[in-house]
């Protein structure tokens, strides 16, 4: 029987403060289950074990940071929309780092709950491509390029990566001021 209190949720919850801690490849079910005083056994009545838990973390991940983006780009149009997104991307990131890691892998083909989610977020970044006028295969591209520099960004600035004594966050600035140019010149 399932302990009371405990669900789904609130372990795919718990977990994702856990990874946020220690790291997404770091997480555990035993440190998941330290944190809530039970077995390790009785977490596999709400979570099938830490492929079902990783996976859990991507959809819960996904749909967290689709609202931030959404959130952010809303009412907005393309120079604004880019900044207000990827601003939001990073601060997730940033926040969240567990968490976020848990998005960075495309969903399986068949799992319709992880696709789902995932094209909400990517829907959102669409949304902003297509302010730009850029749409179809010039979207997926422009899409690629963007996730590509920001992610790089991020991990890059959680690993310590920019050493050198100037803004980090005025080099971002100019990334995305530099992805707004070349959005802009596309879509000419």
């Amino acid at each position: 029987m399932p302990r009371a209190g405990l669900s789904r949720e609130r372990v795919v919850e718990e977990a994702a403060s856990v990874a946020d801690q220690v790291g997404f490849d770091r997480l555990t079910m035993a440190a998941v289950a330290e944190r809530f005083g039970v077995a390790l056994p009785s977490l596999y009545n709400h979570v099938g074990g830490i492929d079902a838990l990783r996976r859990d973390l991507a959809v819960h991940g996904m749909a967290v940071l689709a609202d931030t983006l959404r959130d952010a780009a809303v009412g907005r149009v393309r120079g604004d929309a880019l900044t207000a997104v990827a601003t939001a991307y990073r601060q997730f990131a940033t926040d969240r780092p567990g968490l976020y890691a848990a998005t960075v892998r495309a969903p399986a083909p068949d799992d319709e709950e992880h696709s789902s989610v995932a094209q909400t977020a990517l829907d959102v970044v669409v949304a902003v491509m297509r302010s730009y006028g850029i749409e179809g295969v010039d979207a997926v591209h422009a899409l690629r390029m963007l996730r590509g520099a920001l992610h790089g960004f991020v991990a890059l600035d959680a690993a310590g990566g920019f050493g050198m004594p100037e803004s980090v966050d005025d080099s971002f600035d100019r990334m995305v001021a530099a992805f707004d140019v070349i959005l802009s010149e596309q879509a000419s």
